[in-house]
């Protein structure tokens, strides 16, 4: 009969026999311990996460477009520049400015005269001490551009490009926000996802100690079993103290990315979901239509292109019309009728109107200067554009690569977990009928650990390369409500 065989049947006595036959276990050494071990409580329970009130995605994306920084920054920004487009701000408009100047004055006046008197002697000076003379002048005066090389009508356009450019930004921060805020939840997800499988794998542990010490208990295994067992399970607990750390640190990035307190605690509602439909020609068809950065790029182009007609513009002549209504009085105290000292006062009141042209001739050649510039900015535009073209292809095709790889993989190992989840669990019973070795049984352990997280990490991963994909292709925002505006 041979020794495994044996021990099941002592096994199957124990269970029904006195207590008696328990005490004395087959144990390597007497001297190895001091005392019987205690079969409960074998472990301290390690803490796990605590409850906390669930998040949807949905929800998540809500709070981030509501709060998140950079997106009501960019939202200020637009504002700004759709204020700025206004035909005043083109110069279309005439402009009207009303001024009043009010002067008081006091002088010591001496008025000397080159001339003689009737018997010959020069004339007396005239001498006023302590003079006083105060000036009004208020006016109401009008001017407008009518003629500029037509660079108002140029500059309005510009204005507008200059919002859409704007709007373009303000969309690109919302989805990269919305895409950032996704992934930052399935992180959360993933490593939640960790947590519970380290709880499972603590299970198993206790259940393994806990069989081990029954058999050390009856005698046939050793302490050195037990130790082994519990070093096993301290290890796991361990791994689950750091996965916990692991955890609150996805959540705080979270909570930064949706704007609020970063020790707000939550639980994942939603699970990670891949879609498996996408389509690398329609994601590239995608981005060159809908794409908001390319278009912010082709926008700016458009800008650049304004910028040297606006130049061009500026060597034309200038004609506008002046216009303006104005009441002037002078009222001076220390004026002379002959030899008499008197007041005068003098008030005009009246319409002015008139036309006023200018022509540039020589400037220093800085209108050439600043003709060169612009066309060296619509050249730099124009590369800039091919530059997102391209980072945005190279993006999408990794992306792309990535997306096609991982759900071949995550296919693999949905699979593969069935396999490792009844692998273990054939592990333990044959470990619990004494048919399997404790390393055989922690390597099935071991196993099982590994690809669960294989499996949440490559799950996450597709998750990953599908958000890049629908972002690129302006896929995860479709309109923004008009009250956002």
């Amino acid at each position: 009969m041979s020794f495994r065989f044996f021990s099941l049947l002592l096994l199957s006595l124990l269970a029904a026999a006195p207590p008696l036959l328990a005490q004395t276990p087959v144990l390597p050494s007497r001297r190895e311990t001091t005392s019987q071990p205690q079969s409960k409580p074998q472990t301290e329970k390690p803490e796990t996460v605590a409850p906390a009130p669930p998040l949807a995605l949905a929800e998540a994306i809500r709070l981030g477009v509501e709060n998140n920084y950079a997106i009501r920054i960019s939202r200020q920004d637009e504002q700004v520049a759709t204020n700025n487009v206004t035909r005043g701000n083109a110069g279309q408009l005439p402009t009207v400015n009303g001024n009043l100047v009010r002067n008081f004055n006091r002088n010591n006046i001496r008025q000397q005269f080159g001339t003689l008197d009737a018997l010959g002697n020069p004339t007396p000076a005239r001498v006023v001490n302590g003079a006083t003379n105060n000036q009004l002048n208020a006016n109401v005066a009008a001017t407008w551009t009518i003629f500029d090389g037509f660079g108002m009508f140029i500059a309005y356009d510009r204005l507008k490009s200059l919002r859409q450019s704007q709007q373009l930004l303000t969309r690109a921060t919302l989805e990269e926000t919305v895409a950032n805020i996704t992934d930052s939840y399935f992180v959360v997800v993933r490593e939640s996802g960790k947590i519970t499988s380290l709880e499972e794998a603590l299970k198993i542990g206790q259940a393994r100690i806990d069989l081990t010490q029954a058999r050390v208990d009856v005698g046939v295994s050793a302490k050195v079993e037990v130790l082994t067992a519990r070093v096993d399970y301290n290890a796991d607990r361990s791994a689950l103290i750091q996965q916990q750390e692991a955890l609150k640190t996805a959540k705080i990035t979270l909570n930064n990315l949706l704007g609020r307190n970063p020790n707000l605690d939550f639980s994942p509602q939603d699970s990670i979901v891949v879609a498996r439909d996408l389509e690398r020609a329609a994601v590239l068809a995608a981005i060159r239509q809908h794409n908001p950065r390319l278009q912010q790029a082709l926008t700016n182009t458009t800008i650049t292109t304004y910028d040297r007609q606006l130049v061009r513009a500026s060597r034309f002549p200038q004609v506008g019309l002046t216009t303006g209504y104005g009441l002037s009085r002078n009222i001076n105290n220390s004026a002379f009728a002959g030899t008499l000292l008197t007041t005068s006062t003098n008030r005009n009141l009246g319409l002015n109107y008139g036309v006023v042209a200018s022509v540039p001739i020589f400037d220093g050649f800085n209108k050439n200067r600043q003709e060169q510039n612009a066309r060296i900015g619509e050249e730099q535009s124009q590369l800039q554009l091919s530059q997102v073209q391209l980072q945005l292809d190279a993006e999408a095709e990794q992306a792309y690569a990535q997306y096609q790889n991982r759900l071949q993989l995550l296919e693999l190992e949905e699979s593969n977990i069935l396999l490792a989840r009844e692998n273990v669990a054939i592990a333990l019973e044959r470990y619990r009928l004494g048919l399997l070795t404790p390393l055989a049984l922690r390597e099935a352990q071991r196993t099982q650990l590994q690809a669960e997280t294989r499996l949440l990490d490559i799950r996450y991963q597709a998750k990953q390369a599908e958000i890049i994909l629908r972002r690129l292709s302006s896929g995860l925002v479709r309109e923004e409500p008009a009250g956002r505006r």
